[in-house]
């Protein structure tokens, strides 16, 4: 009885340290719930204490409960602090992965009802992109994303190639229709799917296979979702069958914050929540612990604006804290400037952090005045959503080769490396290959070489296959015994990799990527010189380094620069919301097509990412097109209201009388001259 008092006291003690909607949330388990969790309100507290009490209370094994949610960041800190909560307790099978997580491990597992092999292959969006470029027949990166994006959001909508090509009324969609089914020919010739197939794929599979329905309902027997008002209209049905008509889920999500609509989420989820469920239960989560009164009571007149699917109101106890600031700048070049000097100064005088500042903006060209400014008070940045080095396509396009070369299975770095340049083998061949290897339960690599597949296949073509198979064979024997640096030259001499990018790009371009190549090969060969490895010892460590690219352990000292879309979720100190004005934010394309609301709840997202104190900037001026654009501040700063709001513009020509203010401004300055110049 002892221990048992004990056991009940600890998971008490969590409940607790909850405010009372928080612990309502956590321990309602009768049905469906919807947790609407303002911005800062702890859902992620919320989540992990309900898969602590759904386990120690509710008496589910851990095996039981999956957790799904948007980003492996986000997944990998709820498992951390889930764990920490049940420290003690048997967590194995605890499932927290992402949606596409989720989905791929469905698939691997039921692959045989599909007709594929455990071992098929996610392309990623290069490589889809390239199978479309082949469809087309052009190399214009504006045709191919937006055909990429029209087939991603077809999919998300579970619009089949069918349905499209039966109506010819628009002439444009219906030759998008046509690549569409090609490429979804192509996909199941390579044994491949796409992103969005991770989940549209096994939607399917459980709609219309019960017995696995049934498997996979029994083995999560209960579901948390994050990030709800994310969802489309695919994640949305996968929830709703493994939920089952019971509907044992957790839903937290915040329509305020649904800024995704154009990669597919549907706010709409949240209303078809209360159609399909009409026992839902609704808790909402209002407590703010991140921001000041007056940063959201900004944001609460923002957002207010915008029709409600649900009432709600963001409150805090953390008093009414400083000002709201809005300036207004020259142009773009002043703009970058002022909140340059500004974050200098701020940071001389508070002794802060540079890791404490933020800079928003909502499209990515923004920017880059910013860093040049950034450079020039030399304050240390980092942009958030960078490009890895490894995520660039000529690196994945060697790696293939290297991979293939370390492991001839690796059925997706054959079919890079194979089109990579193209061999003059064409999608008739690979498709037989593709079916042959699957027919035999091979990979593709190891079904050139039979003569079955010899037998059934263009001489030409088979010739070019046999060619290349030889090849990779020929590095594989002398990747132990030779100097790496030797092997990758011979390889990017065989290839003519060169003479490829310059066959495809443009002159400047093609420059750029072959010296982002050379950069990688002459690093790959002073390793293996310097530390004696060989070839297969390298590509280890490679694939090793692009997987915890870009992966720190503690953020650096560094100013964020972030577009709004990349900043949900995350909190600083102080906050720069730069370039509010009409035409940017809202963005001009939501002004013609009246995604007003979805702009709205994008600045709403900006202000709340603020924890004391927010700056806004707009400019009276901008360059377009070689001239300068008079520009006119962005409705949302209207709508914040006048509470606590301090608009500079109209102090800009106001003197300083306050003896005591001038020299602690000449101080400051004199501190921010002497950090320039050292």
């Amino acid at each position: 009885m002892l221990s048992q008092g004990l056991y009940l006291l600890t998971m008490q003690e969590l409940l607790d340290k909850l405010n009372p909607a928080q612990r309502s949330a956590v321990t309602y388990t009768s049905g469906p719930l919807l947790v609407l969790a303002g911005a800062g309100s702890g859902k992620t507290r919320v989540i992990t204490h309900k898969i602590s009490y759904l386990i120690k209370e509710r008496g589910i094994q851990a095996k039981h409960i999956t957790a799904i949610t948007f980003t492996n960041k986000a997944a990998k800190e709820m498992q951390e602090r889930a764990t920490k909560l049940v420290q003690g307790l048997n967590l194995r099978g605890l499932t927290i992965c992402t949606f596409h997580a989720l989905g791929l491990k469905i698939l691997r597992e039921e692959a045989s009802n599909l007709n594929y092999k455990k071992n098929f292959s996610i392309l990623d969006s290069y490589d889809c992109g390239k199978i479309i470029s082949d469809i087309v027949e052009s190399t214009d990166k504006n045709i191919i994303r937006s055909i990429q994006s029209q087939i991603s959001l077809w999919k998300n909508d579970f619009v089949s190639p069918e349905q499209l090509l039966a109506d010819k009324s628009d002439e444009a969609l219906w030759f998008k229709a046509q690549v569409y089914r090609q490429y979804q020919d192509l996909l199941k010739v390579y044994q491949a799917f796409d992103f969005d197939d991770l989940i549209r794929v096994p939607v399917d599979l459980l709609s219309s296979n019960l017995a696995v329905l049934h498997k996979w309902q029994l083995k999560i027997r209960y579901l948390l979702i994050d990030e709800y008002q994310d969802t489309n209209t695919s994640q949305y049905r996968l929830i709703k069958l493994l939920s089952g008509s019971q509907g044992q889920f957790t839903a937290v999500g915040d329509d305020d914050q649904s800024i995704y609509a154009w990669r597919g989420a549907n706010s709409n989820n949240l209303k078809l929540l209360q159609t399909d469920y009409p026992k839902l239960e609704i808790i909402k989560l209002e407590q703010n612990y991140r921001s000041t009164i007056t940063i959201l009571n900004a944001a609460n007149n923002v957002i207010q604006n915008n029709p409600k699917l649900f009432e709600k109101k963001l409150w805090s106890e953390y008093g009414n804290g400083e000002a709201i600031r809005v300036i207004s700048c020259n142009n773009e070049e002043s703009e970058a400037d002022t909140i340059s000097r500004r974050i200098m100064l701020h940071q001389l005088h508070n002794n802060t952090r540079f890791s404490d500042y933020a800079i928003l903006y909502r499209s990515n060209y923004q920017s880059r005045v910013l860093e040049q400014a950034l450079r020039n008070y030399k304050i240390p940045y980092t942009i958030a959503g960078g490009q890895s080095f490894f995520d660039r396509a000529e690196i994945k396009d060697i790696m293939a080769y290297l991979k293939l070369i370390y492991n001839e299975d690796d059925d997706t770095a054959f079919i890079r490396a194979v089109t990579t340049p193209k061999r003059g083998v064409g999608e008739v061949t690979l498709n037989r290959l593709s079916e042959y290897a699957n027919r035999r339960q091979i990979s593709l690599f190891t079904a050139i070489f039979e003569e079955g597949f010899a037998s059934q296949c263009n001489p030409v073509q088979y010739e070019s296959l046999l060619e290349f198979g030889k090849f990779v064979n020929y590095i594989q024997e002398r990747q132990e015994k030779e100097r790496a640096g030797d092997l990758l030259q011979q390889l990017l001499k065989a290839i003519n990799y060169e003479g490829y990018l310059y066959d495809m790009e443009e002159p400047k371009s093609a420059e750029k990527k072959y010296g982002n190549v050379l950069s990688f090969t002459e690093w790959l060969t002073k390793k293996g010189d310097e530390d004696n490895k060989s070839l297969p010892e390298l590509i280890q460590n490679v694939a090793l380094i692009s997987l915890l690219d870009g992966r720190e352990e503690e953020e650096p000292n560094a100013v964020k620069l972030t577009t709004l879309h990349a900043a949900k979720g995350l909190e600083y100190p102080y906050v720069f919301l730069i370039g509010c004005e009409e035409g940017i934010l809202p963005h001009q394309e939501s002004v013609i097509s009246d995604m007003i609301e979805e702009e709205r709840r994008l600045m709403y997202v900006g202000i709340t990412r603020a924890q004391y104190e927010l700056t806004i900037s707009y400019c009276e001026q901008r360059r377009k097109a070689g001239s300068l654009e008079v520009r006119e501040r962005s409705r949302f700063l209207e709508e914040m209201g006048t509470n606590n709001i301090v608009d500079e513009a109209r102090r800009k020509n106001e003197k300083i009388s306050d003896k005591a203010e001038l020299q602690q401004k000449f101080g400051l300055l004199r501190s921010l001259l002497k950090q320039t110049t050292d």
